[in-house]
């Protein structure tokens, strides 16, 4: 049956994605027996390009038939939507992409392991489904293998950074092992075939591990940790729905995110003067670790930022949002060993038969200092990524599951995560002066993250006003180890946590940038809507728009907003 409307080719596009990819439709929650793993190899990369080539050919065969579907502002945005996120795809497919996807976040070697965390593990047959899918892990690591060797026959390596980063993870992986740890809870039932399949599981792991280690890497040798302008020009549109690389849009970004990293500063060192008279903002973090307060366990730090959650609903709701049943449930997790070290969130089910969840990677610590939690778990969880992703999840029968789900643009999310952050420091959230210290520290690490994934990348010249471990080094091109010299200058974070996030920034070029500059137009946004509306102007009203109107890149989400 052929599509009629915008919306329903980006739905059946998304019935074709979990076709291909079960670990979307495990995300989705919408095929909860799906027991299948992706192809990872270079057929199933192929054939999910040949998927989105067919899609925008039947978005053109619609919109010619039927020109006035554009005057329906919903078709329009999907429509728009739909093209740009399928082009920007496809430009990372035929860059080659695929068959370098290794990183410490977001690659095929961790999909595998986190579709478990998504599946319901209630019923004896919920863990029947878990011990298939579960049985396929090799498989799935044969095809995500060919993948990485058709690159190397090629000349796409990934650096070998990432290939050290990872094997890391998979270290820790091994060390459980996780997937005999993870089937511990399985019904007796059902033991053999558990144990069996978290087996092969296991030593699919350590032989991927092996391979990266013993046969990629030595290939790999040499590949540099920068990507050059082409190719983060590629990331960076995928990542924020806009063609930064055009025109001087990236320098543009760059120096806008020194003179954030420059006026942020400022508030650090009067806030600092508030929580330790004397002391620099580094200072002050460092007192905050030792001195400040904090919570002991991991049982009792996940149930402490679960009530933050909680209570942030009860204070909001109705005051600041209009918040449905279904997205009043949010779960505090504690993220598996292995992890990258910053904290996450997923996103419910479509139907809320899985709530969104956030993820607190411990590090093996047992104790947790609260200055720097409270404002990044407004971020995660609430008014942050829960209040976006699941109201879009409430509102996706009115819109396209496509604009709800898989055509999220990361500027966007990321960018409402942090605005989410400033509105809870404007309502007094954040008054007192650690919470709100640690808030402009994680300001701090956004603005930077802007300058330093754009210059590493991009090999610009560190500014003329650069202090500090920079002052020595002004106009010359930013290397990775500059770069994290300055992240240990500017962050109150810890060492292991700044390490991983240069991996992350070297390993996902373009996705660092996202989170102010998404921030940035959320704010042009919502002042224009102020100006246009005046007196008149409703926060909680268009907060709920805001939130209601589903994904949008950078080209197009500061004017959506702003008519609000």
């Amino acid at each position: 049956m052929s599509s009629s409307t915008p919306r329903q080719v980006a739905d059946a596009y998304v019935e074709a994605v979990c076709d291909l990819d079960p670990i979307v439709a495990a995300s989705l929650g919408n095929r909860p027996g799906d027991d299948r793993l992706p192809d990872f190899g270079p057929t199933g990369l192929e054939a999910e390009a040949e998927l989105a080539r067919t899609t925008l050919a039947e978005l053109d065969r619609v919109l010619e038939a039927d020109p006035t579907l554009l005057d329906h502002p919903v078709e329009r945005g999907c429509a728009r939507l739909l093209r740009e996120r399928l082009g920007a795809e496809l430009a990372v497919h035929e860059s080659g992409e695929g068959y370098r996807s290794l990183s410490n976040l977001f690659s095929p070697v961790h999909s595998v392991r986190q579709v478990f965390m998504l599946m319901p593990a209630v019923t004896e047959e919920d863990w029947a489904v878990i011990a298939r899918r579960m049985a396929r892990v090799p498989e799935a690591y044969r095809g995500y293998r060919a993948s990485l060797d058709e690159g190397a026959r090629r000349g796409l390596f990934v650096a070998p950074r990432q290939v050290r980063t990872v094997v890391g993870q998979l270290d820790e992986w091994l060390a459980g092992p996780y997937f005999a740890t993870f089937v511990a809870a399985g019904p007796d039932t059902l033991r053999s075939q558990l144990h069996e399949a978290a087996g092969a599981a296991d030593a699919a792991v350590a032989g991927m591990r092996d391979y990266l280690r013993d046969e990629y890497a030595p290939r790999a040798a040499g590949t540099p940790d920068a990507v050059g302008r082409e190719r983060y020009a590629v990331a960076a549109r995928r990542w924020t729905g806009s063609d930064l690389g055009a025109g001087q849009g990236l320098e543009e970004a760059y120096a806008w995110g020194w003179a954030e990293h420059r006026r942020i500063l400022a508030e650090q060192w009067a806030e600092a003067e508030k929580v330790l008279p004397g002391a620099t903002p580094m200072e002050a973090m460092r007192w905050l670790n030792e001195h400040g307060p904090a919570v002991e366990g991991v049982a009792a730090i996940r149930e402490r930022l679960q009530a933050m959650m909680d209570e942030a609903i009860e204070a909001l709701d109705g005051t600041h949002f209009d918040l449905a049943e279904p997205v009043r449930k949010v779960e505090a997790m504690i993220a598996p060993p292995g992890s990258a070290a910053a904290p996450y969130y997923t996103r419910p089910a479509q139907d809320f038969s899985r709530p969104g969840r956030t993820w607190l990677p411990t590090l093996g610590r047992e104790r947790f200092p609260l200055w720097d939690l409270i404002s990044i778990w407004y971020h995660e969880g609430v008014p942050g990524h829960h209040l976006q992703l699941a109201q879009w999840a409430y509102v996706s029968g009115e819109l396209s599951t496509y604009q709800t789900s898989l055509g999220s643009v990361g500027a966007n999310v990321e960018g409402w995560a942090l605005y989410a952050e400033r509105l809870m420091d404007e309502l007094g959230y954040l008054a007192d002066p650690a919470a709100r210290l640690g808030y402009l520290d994680a300001q701090q690490l956004r603005a930077v993250r802007v300058v330093i994934d754009i210059g590493m990348h991009l090999g610009l010249p560190i500014p003329e006003d650069a202090e500090g471990v920079l002052a020595g080094h002004r106009g010359k091109p930013w290397t990775p180890e500059l770069a994290r010299a300055f992240l240990g200058e500017s962050s109150g974070a810890d060492p292991a946590f700044l390490d991983s996030e240069l991996v992350r920034y070297l390993g996902l070029p373009g996705q660092a940038i996202s989170y102010k500059l998404g921030e940035r137009a959320w704010l042009a946004g919502r002042a224009a809507a102020q100006r246009a509306r005046g007196a008149n102007f409703d926060l909680k009203a268009w907060h709920m728009a805001a939130l209601s109107q589903g994904s949008l890149g950078l080209d197009d989400l500061a004017a959506e907003l702003a008519q609000l």
